[in-house]
Formats: C-alpha cells, sequence, structure tokens
C-alpha cells in the first residue's frame, strides 16, 4: 500500500526536457537505457546490455579484464553514438565495483574518455549503494526493511525506514569475486558470506521486515522461480514471496550443478555465477529473517535519475504519474480525473490504496478508443497489465488490468483474463467489474468528453442504483446508456434506474 504521497505534480521547469540516459559500467555488464524525461515516471525507450565482464580476474590479478576491456570499449563507442543519434539531451556515465576496485581502473576511464568523449563518474561503495536504494524507492514509494543490490563485483545493502534511507554498507560478495576467492567447498563460501554478515550489527533491524533484492543475478533467481510455479505473470517488479519460500529455492538453485541450471528456464549467459549468486541470497534471507521478499526491477540507474528530481518531484506517486503520462500521450478529450468523483459514490469507506487504484483506473480509462472494436478489451487488458507501471503489487497490477477489460468489453471472464483471475480475491474481482463497468457507462454518456459528467450523477440509493441526468438534455439517455446502467446495476445486486425530466421521457 501506498499512502501519504501527492498525486500528480506538473513537470518542474528545472526537471529539463528531451531525453536523458544513463550508462552503468559494472563488474559484469555495461548498459545503456535511454529515458524519454526526467520525470518522476520515466519510460524507457531504448535498453542494451552486453555482459563483458569486466570484474573478472579483479580479486586474483588486481586488474580488469583484458578480453573484457576489449569489448567494453567497444560496447562504450557504440553507446555514444547511439546516444548522439538519439539526440540525448543529459548523458551519464556511471562506473561501480570493478572500475572502483581495479589498479587500472583510472586507466581504462581515461582510455573511454579518449575514444568516447564520455565523462565517466566512478562512484563510492556507499554511493553505489544509496543510488540503489534510491532506485527501490523510485518504484516502491515508502518502502520498509532492507535493500541488497547484487553486482558482479559486490553486495550493497541498505536499511529503509518507511522511505528514509538508513545504515549502508558495501562488501566484496558479488559473483564474480566469490568465484575468485580459491574457496572451492561451498562449506568454505558459507563461512566467508556468514562472516561478512554477522559483521552488521544493524542487520536484525531487517527481521520481519520485507527484503527488496536487486540486480540482475537476483533477477534471474525471481525468473526461474516464476517459470518453475508457472507465475501467470512475468513481470520481475513487486513479484512477492514468503521469505522462507524465497530462502528454499535459492537454496536449491545454488546446490545446481551447470547441466541441472541448463535444463531449468533463465539466463543462460548467467549459468556461472547463478549460484554463487543464489547462496549469497540464501544466506542473507537465513541472516536478516525478512517476511517477505519483493522484488524490485528499479535499481542504481532508477535511483540516479530519481535523485536529480526536485523534491516536490520526489514526492509524485509514481504510478499516477505515469498513468497521467499516458493521458498526456493517447487520450482523445476531456479529463478522465474528473471520473473520479463520478464513481466514488460507488465506493464508499474504500481506503486510500484503493482510492489510488481506482484513480489510475479512471486515468487509463480511455487507452483504447483507437483500437478495432473488436480488439479494444483484449489490447486494453495487456496492455496495462504488461506496462511497466512502477509502484504496483501484481495483484493490483490484475486489478487495473481486468477494470480495463470490462470498461471496453462489459466483463471479465474471458479466458484471455484468467491469469490476472488467478491473482485476486474474488471481491477484487467484483469491484474490478463495477468500476470497469461504471467507466463503460461513463464514457458512452459523454463520448469521452467527460466534462459532461459533471451535468449528472451517479448513486447508490437503498435498493436502486439511481443516474440523474440534466434537466437541459445536453446528456440525452438512450438504448446504449440503458444497457449500460441495467449492466452495472446487475454487478451490485441493485435495479438501474435513469431520473430524467418527464419532457425528455416523453420525446423518446
Amino acid at each position: 500500500m501506498v499512502t501519504g504521497i501527492r498525486a500528480v505534480a506538473p513537470l518542474n521547469e528545472a526537471q529539463g526536457a528531451g531525453r536523458i540516459a544513463v550508462i552503468d559500467i559494472g563488474s559484469n555488464s555495461i548498459r545503456l537505457v535511454v529515458y524519454d524525461a526526467p520525470t518522476r515516471s520515466p519510460m524507457a525507450l531504448f535498453n542494451e546490455k552486453v555482459l563483458c565482464g569486466l570484474g573478472r580476474g579483479v580479486e586474483k590479478t588486481g586488474n580488469l579484464n583484458p578480453d573484457g576491456v576489449a569489448q567494453g570499449l567497444t560496447a562504450l563507442e557504440r553507446f555514444a553514438s547511439l546516444a548522439a543519434g538519439m539526440q540525448v539531451a543529459r548523458l551519464d556515465v556511471i562506473a561501480t565495483a570493478a572500475v572502483r576496485d581495479a589498479r587500472d581502473g583510472a586507466a581504462f576511464v581515461a582510455e573511454v574518455t579518449r575514444r568516447t568523449g564520455l565523462d565517466v563518474r566512478v562512484i563510492s561503495g556507499e554511493e553505489e549503494a544509496r543510488l540503489s536504494a534510491m532506485g527501490v524507492l523510485s518504484g516502491t514509494p515508502e518502502a520498509d526493511g532492507l535493500v541488497g543490490d547484487l553486482g558482479g563485483g559486490s553486495l550493497e545493502l541498505v536499511g529503509l525506514d518507511r522511505g528514509v534511507i538508513g545504515e549502508q554498507v558495501t562488501m566484496p560478495l558479488g559473483p564474480l569475486r566469490l568465484m575468485e576467492t580459491g574457496v572451492t567447498r561451498q562449506n568454505g563460501l558459507v563461512r566467508l558470506i556468514d562472516q561478512h554478515l554477522e559483521a552488521l550489527p544493524w542487520l536484525g533491524k531487517a527481521k520481519g521486515r520485507p527484503f527488496y533484492p536487486v540486480g540482475g543475478s537476483w533477477r534471474a533467481i525471481a525468473k526461474l522461480h516464476m517459470e518453475q510455479t508457472r507465475h501467470p505473470l512475468h513481470i520481475i517488479h513487486h513479484y512477492t514471496l514468503p521469505a522462507e519460500e524465497a530462502r528454499e529455492f535459492a537454496a536449491l538453485v545454488g546446490r545446481q550443478g551447470r547441466s541441472s541450471l541448463e535444463k531449468m528456464a533463465g539466463s543462460r549467459r548467467r549459468l556461472d555465477t547463478l549460484p554463487f549468486a543464489a547462496l549469497v541470497f540464501e544466506r542473507l534471507l537465513r541472516a536478516a529473517q525478512p517476511s517477505k521478499v519483493v522484488f524490485s526491477a528499479y535499481g542504481l540507474r532508477e535511483g540516479h535519475l530519481y535523485s536529480l528530481l526536485t523534491p516536490e518531484g520526489r514526492r509524485e506517486d509514481p504510478l499516477l504519474a505515469s498513468a497521467a503520462d499516458w493521458v498526456r500521450r493517447f487520450v482523445r478529450m476531456g479529463d478522465p480525473s474528473l471520473l473520479m468523483d463520478w464513481t466514488a459514490g460507488l465506493f464508499a469507506g474504500e481506503d486510500d490504496n484503493a482510492t489510488r487504484l481506482r484513480h489510475a483506473a479512471c486515468l487509463l480509462s480511455d487507452v483504447g478508443w483507437a483500437d478495432h472494436p473488436d480488439y479494444r478489451a483484449e489490447h486494453a487488458f495487456l496492455r496495462i497489465l504488461r506496462y511497466p507501471f512502477p509502484a504496483l503489487d501484481h495483484d493490483e497490477r490484475a486489478f487495473l488490468a481486468l477494470a480495463a477489460h470490462a470498461r471496453y468489453a462489459g466483463t471479465i471472464d474471458a479466458p484471455l483474463t484468467a491469469g490476472a483471475r488467478s491473482l485476486v480475491s474474488e471481491a477484487q474481482g467484483l469491484k474490478a467489474l463495477v468500476l470497469g463497468l461504471a467507466l463503460r457507462l461513463a464514457h458512452t454518456l459523454s463520448g469521452g468528453a467527460t466534462a459532461l459528467l459533471e451535468r449528472t450523477s451517479l448513486k447508490v440509493s437503498g435498493e436502486r442504483l439511481v443516474l440523474t441526468l440534466p434537466d437541459d438534455g445536453s446528456v440525452p439517455s438512450g438504448e446504449a446508456v440503458q444497457r449500460r446502467i441495467d449492466a452495472l446495476a446487475k454487478a451490485l445486486n441493485r435495479k438501474g434506474d435513469i431520473v430524467q425530466p418527464a419532457r425528455f421521457q416523453a420525446a423518446e
């Protein structure tokens, strides 16, 4: 649940306009992500990574992997050229553990600048931890518990107290580094990992609170679990597991050899590092004893963008900001936020998070207008279900998608929606149907010109659902309106009535 956050503020001019890009030079991969603008919920326009393995060998030799350096320089030349071609207004390059720790890290940075002109910022372990935590907060406001960001060379841990960053530490427990410790037996690696974790007196604060894993290796574990359990929604962000289930699965992955992992779905490019990542995951969950694991698709890059926002910008609700941005791009006419007051009478007593979800559904209620009528329900449902909205649990995402399906189809029981329906309770499924049918009625009445709704009202009165229309005929009734209110009333187990002046009833 997300509460206490301002809904949507206008984009501050200081935030700038135009595309912004981040290049993250990590121990295992180098990635370029280009975003549409530095807003509260930026949209990724381009995302490409190269698994260079810069950090392979740093633990043993003290230097960056020569093959990784050659591959990395080629990738960075390409990324610089792409960013220029995409007319990126701002490009920030951040290097982490491998470049930070290697003896030849400074020489690598100098060569990058010579070849590409890029200004590379090598950040400290503490800064890396802070940005990772800010990334989690950008996608999960008021996160409370422990953030863990596992890169190829290091593990960053950060405590969060309802959105406030607390203690933080960086440890040399990245999979690439563990592979090169010379410790060949798993028991030895367990002791090594446990020694680092036992040295953190504040780790006990995570007990009974959520743990937010960040990083490609841990996301790969989440994908494996989704495949093994046939989870109906393959979206990493806010994929949530009971801590004990996550720990047992990590222990299972950590015991697998390469041939066994090859038989499991997932990223085959991480097969050599995955058991080490799983071992760190399992030991950390054992030591911290969190209540649940909430995977975050937002990390260092998103945290960097979040750090560039004004305090006012950070306080925006990211879901509503993302939905409002969609409105600015795609909505035909009118102000969909007017639907909030119009539908409020159907949902008396809802809590803050329920109101927030209804607000998002109202903002997104016209997303399918440009599609062929036969496919609007299907496309709206899938678009919302799969779009990378932040600050949404999987059941909340399913709720919004089901409401969108009902808005266009008048029902949520199509075979297409079965997976989403399995993620919500019966009560939430009914609420999604009612909300969708109410939005369907609203758009039928107004034709998308939502200001017309201010002349009407929709209220539950005892056993009746009453739609009141204006006395000047500016919002006329009709057969389609009658069908829509009858369907909505049926879902509410009530009788639908349309109240309008007698002269218009007679004219019909």
